[in-house]
């Protein structure tokens, strides 16, 4: 084993005595925030906004605020998310004056502006298996050992295979099938990172303030690499949380992803001077469907933007008190 795999690796349980985690929260005089980034999640933004409050707000102060981000849910999302005691927003309706982005790393920049925390927590909010330690383990390392910045989860993966049935692994495609063998090429010592594409993360804000974000799916796989790339890999830990049930996607839909990561990566490795691409990428992606016995293209548009860190922004500047 490798040694950041062994002395980086920890396991949900090392950090179950709560009070603990508290009392160190207390001793370094930090607030922590939760952020749950959303896209018609009514099915399951309930639970885990009632989960995270009783446990880790009322009988344990570890979090301090519960911070839902919307992109323009259609359901009942905010309503309900209100509702059970969340700060929800409007992506569209924090920092108004910017151009206006739909995606989940807009998401993600955006909740920078209006959470408090010194730490902020980010958890996907389409877990059917919710539970607490999906947040106290993440929180866990950035505790205990102040050197550590970020923390990722990784779990078991269970997919559903047909009708009431699940198969017990086989998650985690695009990891498998596009960013393990790219960091393998490019940076082999990120592959000690299990699930580099897992949306269960947390870090202090001093890092998440100062690398940009792009606004799609590419936002995980160019955390790591920044992070990596300004602070290395030691300020990273991964947290097993052991299984993680939520909705699985077709393989049309992990194409689109994969394209847009690929995309991002191939962007980073040239920023790092790894590559130097002869032209530029094409942006388009092209899917076929068969209706009526014949082909029609299915074209995703690769628009390739991400927002600069948050801490080059006037309006963020001023509101966090930080000096130009």
């Amino acid at each position: 084993m490798s040694p950041w795999l062994e002395k980086n690796t920890f396991h949900y349980s090392q950090f179950q005595d709560i009070g603990r985690l508290v009392a160190l929260k207390k001793e370094h005089r930090l607030t922590i925030s939760l952020c749950l980034p959303t896209l018609n999640e009514e099915r399951t933004i309930a639970k885990e906004i009632v989960i995270m409050r009783s446990e880790l707000m009322q009988r344990f102060a570890l979090i301090d605020e519960i911070v839902v981000v919307d992109s323009g849910s259609t359901d009942r999302t905010r309503e309900i998310a209100a509702d059970y005691g969340a700060d929800v927003y409007e992506a569209d309706n924090i920092l108004p004056d910017l151009e206006k982005f739909k995606g989940k790393g807009e998401n993600l920049w955006k909740a920078l502006y209006i959470t408090r925390g010194d730490i902020i927590v980010y958890l996907d909010a389409d877990i059917k298996n919710i539970h607490h330690r999906f947040a106290y383990g993440l929180i866990g390392p950035l505790l205990t050992d102040r050197k550590i910045k970020y923390s990722k989860g990784f779990y078991d993966r269970p997919i559903a295979t047909g009708k009431n049935r699940i198969r017990p692994t086989g998650g985690g495609r695009v990891t498998e099938l596009v960013i393990r063998p790219l960091f393998s090429l490019f940076y082999p010592e990120l592959t000690q990172i299990l699930q580099p594409l897992s949306g269960e993360y947390a870090g202090y804000r001093e890092v998440f303030e100062r690398i940009p974000f792009p606004i799609g799916y590419g936002i995980e796989t160019s955390m790591i690499l920044d992070i990596c790339k300004e602070w290395g890999i030691d300020v990273m830990a991964q947290v097993d949380l052991e299984k993680r049930v939520h909705r699985n996607q077709d393989t049309r839909a992990l194409g689109k992803m994969a394209f847009v990561i690929m995309a991002t990566f191939l962007d980073r490795i040239e920023k790092q001077g790894l590559i130097n691409l002869k032209s530029e990428l094409f942006k388009e992606m092209i899917q076929y469907n068969l209706v009526k016995g014949a082909y029609h293209p299915d074209i995703l548009r690769l628009t390739a933007l991400e927002r600069p860190p948050i801490i080059d922004n006037p309006d963020y500047r001023r509101k966090f008190h930080i000096d130009p």
